[in-house]
């Protein structure tokens, strides 16, 4: 009685093929190969995108914190699809109006996800009208008119 693997001089071509099988049960290597993440995925897989901003909200954190993070909705250029997307910074807020074009980027939480306490949120944004959220906070530039 041996193992189930083919064991002989010429078993290469049939441990590649198992090996190749036994691939599918990994959940990770299942996904990826589907592209489920990237169909599912506002972005589509990019690490950032420009969108159009459609109404600043206020969301309020998760337990035990108390306060109102600002956000904007978004509509994502390439496929119309909305997202929620935070603005870092103090005053950040004031520096964004509707209709503006914003470039957003993931959040950086586990896998993907909301990070911190902010439920539900997954992107932050990065530029406004083509200059960066983070030097107009800092009142190092001016907001570009388009």
């Amino acid at each position: 009685m041996g193992s189930k693997s083919p064991r002989g001089e010429f078993a290469a071509r049939q441990l590649k093929k198992k090996r190749k099988n036994f691939r599918w049960s990994d959940r990770y290597f299942n996904r990826r190969m589907l592209r489920l993440d990237e169909k599912v995925d506002p972005l589509q897989g990019a690490p950032m995108a420009r969108g159009i901003v459609l109404e600043k909200v206020g969301i309020e954190s998760k337990q035990p914190d108390s306060a109102i993070r600002k956000c904007v909705r978004t509509q994502i250029i390439k496929n119309g699809r909305l997202i929620t997307a935070f603005l870092p910074g103090d005053g950040a807020l004031n520096f964004i109006d509707e209709h503006d074009e914003v470039v957003v980027v993931g959040i950086g939480g586990p896998r993907g996800g909301a990070k911190g306490d902010i439920p539900g949120v997954r992107w932050k944004v990065i530029k406004v009208n083509g200059a960066s959220l983070n030097e107009l906070v800092y009142g190092r530039k001016q907001k570009p008119v388009r």
